[in-house]
């Protein structure tokens, strides 16, 4: 292991990797798990070999982290590397300057679309993975996906489409991809951005794509030195755009805002006078710079941020935490966007009830220090479910519950790592008021990561 005395942030305390796959059967529960949860929550996050630092905490190898619940129990919890050609030992970028999509360290998600489970991350091909975590291989759509996918694909609850993107270090900057409800890849299209940004996020509402083309830029000069080559570039601007989900469309109707950058999208819907209406969490120039530095990202020289042209109508009277859940009203109108802030609170990972994605949503779910915020953004309030002593909770995943009415009829998962090193948890929160409904205990520590899912037992197939 690494000598924590002079290791970075992202290899200490709660961060500091695991140094083997564990597999333990019959987990020890406190409280009652809901019968509902009949499946598994499937976490996704890097996790370097053991004395091996990648020069940032985005770029370790992903390990899949899966408990089994079924019938109030926890029948299992394993821990898997995602066997990637990166693991292997391949390069990213070959000796011809090639660059081979399936060396990657397929870290940041995991999904299930059309029975498939993928491990994501955005610089490459998914990666085809068991619901036992054990590694198929990488996932190209059938041939069909000659670009790198993002790992924040956004599954339409109506449709049952997959939309997707990928972002590249030459031209095509941006393409836009669309996945059947069955899981075939039926159309992709290039989007015209003028630079390689840090695309991480973007939103869907009914009728739109929204992009979000923002100040965090590959530099050609650090590619090569380790970690990651992106970094704050006032002279690119911001921007978001609207783009219509219509067959065939690549116009985007773009705003100009105020410079920040957006890791994680909550949700977006038109309202009813049209307008377009993204809430996310937020960075300002100062707050990226330091998160960035501290997970291991160049922070270069500090400058004032310079609009680029018109930006939006900001309203005042919020102090800037790092990162604030935030909105953008987008109308397409008026030619205008209307910028505010939700909550003072420090913010990340945000979540919601997914069978809303794409239309309006009145609770949102983010982490912080602190613990687990839920967010009521009609009557903006929040409360929070605190984590108590050196305990993190991870990302919040919401499970609705088969028989509820309202939309925070469910729970919420949570993968909890601990700052001393002790075993994780995993943390099942009533949604509606965030108490405590059960705790599966792990036998071995679980180091914060980045996204999950949960991932229903299948309905049994009806016998002819």
């Amino acid at each position: 292991m690494t000598n924590e005395t002079s290791a970075p942030l992202y290899l200490q305390g709660r961060f500091a990797p695991v140094p083997e796959e564990y597999t333990a059967a019959e987990l020890t529960v406190r409280g009652t798990l809901p019968p509902d949860l009949d499946g598994r929550y499937l976490r996704n996050g890097p996790n370097p070999l053991p004395g091996e630092d990648r020069g940032h905490w985005f770029t370790g190898p992903g390990m899949l982290h899966g408990i089994r619940l079924r019938g109030g129990r926890a029948e299992w919890y394993r821990n898997r590397w995602v066997k990637t050609r990166e693991l292997e030992g391949h390069p990213f970028v070959r000796e011809d300057f090639s660059v081979d999509l399936a060396a990657v360290p397929a870290n940041t998600h995991v999904i299930r679309h059309a029975d498939t489970v993928l491990a994501l991350c955005e610089v490459g091909l998914p990666y085809w993975v068991t619901p036992e975590l054990e590694t198929v291989g990488p996932y190209d759509f059938g041939g069909k996906l000659t670009t790198a996918m993002t790992a924040h694909p956004k599954e339409d609850p109506v449709t049952g489409e997959l939309h997707l993107f990928g972002t590249g270090f030459a031209p095509p900057y941006l393409t836009y991809h669309r996945v059947t409800p069955e899981g075939a890849l039926l159309d992709s299209r290039p989007i015209d951005v003028p630079g390689p940004t840090m695309m991480h996020d973007f939103a869907i509402t009914e009728h739109h794509i929204v992009w979000m083309d923002l100040p965090v830029v590959f530099d050609p000069a650090l590619a090569g030195r380790g970690g990651m080559p992106y970094q704050w570039a006032d002279a690119y601007g911001a921007r978001i755009g609207i783009m219509s989900r219509e067959h065939g469309s690549t116009d985007v109707r773009w705003f100009d805002v105020d410079p920040c950058y957006v890791f994680h999208v909550g949700n977006a819907y038109e309202d009813a006078q049209g307008r377009v209406v993204l809430d996310a969490v937020r960075y300002d120039d100062a707050g990226f710079r330091k998160v960035w530095g501290d997970i291991g990202g160049p922070t270069g020289p500090s400058t004032p941020s310079v609009p680029n042209g018109q930006v939006g109508v900001r309203e005042p009277g919020h102090t800037q935490a790092p990162s604030v859940l935030y909105r953008w009203i987008l109308d397409p109108t008026a030619g205008r966007v209307f910028e505010s802030q939700l909550d003072d609170r420090e913010a990340e990972f945000p979540t919601h009830n997914e069978t809303l994605t794409g239309r309006r949503n009145r609770y949102l779910y983010t982490v912080n220090g602190d613990g687990i915020a839920k967010h009521d953004l009609e009557r903006q309030t929040g409360d929070v479910h605190k984590t108590p002593g050196s305990r993190y909770s991870g990302e919040a995943v919401f499970v609705p519950a088969s028989d509820g009415t309202d939309e925070d009829a469910g729970w919420l998962l949570s993968l909890v790592s601990d700052d001393d090193g002790a075993a994780g948890e995993l943390l099942v929160l009533d949604a509606s008021d965030l108490s405590v409904q059960a705790v599966v205990e792990l036998p071995y520590p679980v180091p914060s990561g980045f996204h999950g899912s949960w991932l229903p037992e299948p309905e049994p197939a009806e016998q002819d």
